[in-house]
Parts: structure tokens; C-alpha cells; sequence
């Protein structure tokens, strides 16, 4: 590979080396005679750091990467304000008024309704990204389905916020995120009972099918809430499990089996939680964890009575 870039080297005193590289112009030279090897060299370094949207774009050369939570997808092409060419000369009179009517005329070219619509969407969804700590995938199907009822016209007669904020609460169950409707009601400052009836217009008009939720995913994020042990938290994972297995959890809510099963897990492990205070935390009634409570005594009393045996035993 050596040989084949000294060959350039035509003068008899060039010593072949040592190599130098100019990044500023792209260059690699000999620098024993000053050849040049290698011009307009491909740039591998990283690209300048930033620390918001507008130094990223004016530093990026590949610029922002191609989303869907994007109104324009990330695809824009901007008119420049710089009024010079190429070459770095200034335009003449006639040059500048022309490019100033063509950057009024692309400017109304994108003020349309729709564009409107998914540029104000898409901004509560980065907030809500945020407020949620939401990966990035589920912002991606959040906008698809997002899209997909704004080109079927299921959002007409109703509220962006609330259209967006249902996708949301969809793109979460699709993708097993433990994100509940009252969860994304509270962040986004709606009733849960306008999301409950936009939710079920949507999967209507859309023909969405989903899968509940699994409830062992919200059991961490309760026992955290009201501060549990890690004892407790196996415990009710355990419990969740065998209700599966038991087929008495289908048709349940959620987050009324996780309520229960991290009731009985803190009776269990001897931690002094009460159902209000657990039933306060998953947003149901108490009245909803002792209905439920009752049921995991009827189907697994085996199972219970076990677990109160063992930690006896480590005690």
C-alpha cells in the first residue's frame, strides 16, 4: 500500500516518508518532497460536539438523522439567509431580491395544516419523552400510529393532545412499557377519562389490537414507590407468576393484581403497608386490592401459607 503512494514521488533525492496529514484541506503528503498523496481524504472523525438542537445543525455535516416523531421526517431543505454563492462572492441586486421571494415563497410552501398539526404534535411528544423517560423506539411507533390516524381523519372533531397522547399510551402497551393511561394523563395534564374514550375510538377507527400489560412489569416500580424490600419484591412477583399459572388473572386489571400481590407480600414479609396506601399508589380503590386480596387467599392459599412458613424459618 506503501509502494503504491510513493510512486507519485517523482524526484531521485525524495526519501519516500515520512507521511504527513493535513486534516484542514483533506490532504496526506510526502513530506520529503511535498507530493501529494492522497487529496480530498474522507473525514473519520466524530462529528463537533453540541449541547442543543441549534448548535447541532449549524456544526452536523450529515445534519439530523431521518425520524417519523419529525413532521417533515428530517428530509427539510432550507433556503439560506447568506446572501453569496459558491464561491463566496456576494450576489448582485437582481440575485438577492430573486432569492429573497423564492425563501418567502418556501416558507409558505410548508405552513401547511397538516405540517401544522404533526409540528405542534410531535413537540408535546418530546416533552412528554422526557417527563415519561421513554426510549426512543417508542416515540418512533408513537408517531406512526399518530400518522396513521391523521391520514385516516380519526383525529378530526378532537384535541391534538389527546390523539397524541392515546397513541402514546398504545405505542406503550405494543412495546410492554409500564406506562399506565392515568401515568400519561397526569404528565400530560388530562383527564384520564377523555384518554379512556379517545383510546377506544381509536383502536375502533384503526382496528389496533394490543396485549395487556404483564403485571410483574409494574411490580419494581410500585415496591419503589412505597418502599419495599427486595424480599417483598420476589415475593410479589411470585405470586403474580402463579396467578398466570392459576388462569384466574385474565380479565383482571393490572394494576389491581399488583396492588394485591404486593399487599399480601408485605403481610408476608412482615412490613407494615396498608392497602389505602398501596391502592393510592396504583391509583385504584382499596376497595378493589381487598376484592382481589381475596381471591389470590381462595386460588393460592397453598402457596401463601408456604411463603409465611419460610419466613418464619429465616426469622
Amino acid at each position: 500500500m506503501l509502494d503504491e503512494l510513493f510512486n507519485k514521488c517523482k524526484l531521485d533525492l525524495c526519501s519516500r516518508g515520512p507521511i504527513v496529514t493535513d486534516k484542514d484541506t483533506g490532504e496526506i503528503l510526502c513530506a520529503s518532497c511535498g507530493q501529494v498523496l492522497i487529496e480530498k481524504m474522507t473525514s473519520i472523525e466524530p462529528e463537533t460536539r453540541s449541547f442543543g438542537l441549534e448548535q447541532f445543525s449549524e456544526k452536523s455535516r450529515t445534519g439530523i438523522k431521518s425520524s417519523l416523531a419529525i413532521y417533515d421526517m428530517g428530509l427539510t431543505t432550507i433556503i439560506g439567509i447568506t446572501n453569496k454563492d459558491a464561491s463566496g462572492k456576494n450576489l448582485s441586486g437582481h440575485m438577492r431580491n430573486t432569492f429573497g421571494r423564492l425563501r418567502v415563497w418556501d416558507q409558505r410552501s410548508k405552513a401547511k395544516p397538516r405540517d401544522r398539526n404533526m409540528a405542534y404534535a410531535f413537540t408535546l411528544l418530546n416533552g412528554m419523552k422526557s417527563k415519561l423517560t421513554l426510549p426512543d423506539y417508542v416515540i418512533e411507533d408513537t408517531a406512526y400510529i399518530y400518522r396513521k390516524a391523521l391520514a385516516t381523519k380519526t383525529i378530526r372533531g378532537r384535541s391534538i393532545a389527546s390523539m397524541l397522547y392515546t397513541a402514546l399510551y398504545v405505542a406503550c402497551r405494543n412495546n410492554n412499557i409500564p406506562r399506565s393511561l392515568r401515568d400519561i394523563a397526569e404528565a400530560g395534564n388530562l383527564g384520564r377519562g377523555d384518554l379512556a374514550i379517545t383510546y377506544r375510538i381509536m383502536m375502533r377507527k384503526l382496528d389496533l389490537k394490543v396485549e395487556p400489560y404483564d403485571p410483574a412489569e409494574f411490580v419494581l416500580r410500585i415496591c419503589n414507590m412505597i418502599g419495599t424490600s427486595e424480599k417483598t419484591r420476589r415475593i410479589a412477583s411470585n405470586l403474580i407468576l402463579k396467578a398466570e399459572d392459576a388462569k384466574f388473572s385474565s380479565g383482571k386489571n393490572p394494576m389491581c393484581l399488583v396492588a394485591a400481590a404486593v399487599y399480601l407480600a408485605c403481610n408476608i414479609s412482615g412490613e407494615d403497608k396498608t392497602q389505602v396506601e398501596i391502592a393510592k399508589v396504583c391509583g385504584i380503590s382499596n376497595v378493589s386490592v381487598r376484592n382481589v386480596c381475596r381471591l389470590f387467599r381462595q386460588k393460592l392459599d397453598p402457596l401463601i401459607r408456604q411463603e409465611q412458613v419460610k419466613t418464619h424459618q429465616i426469622r
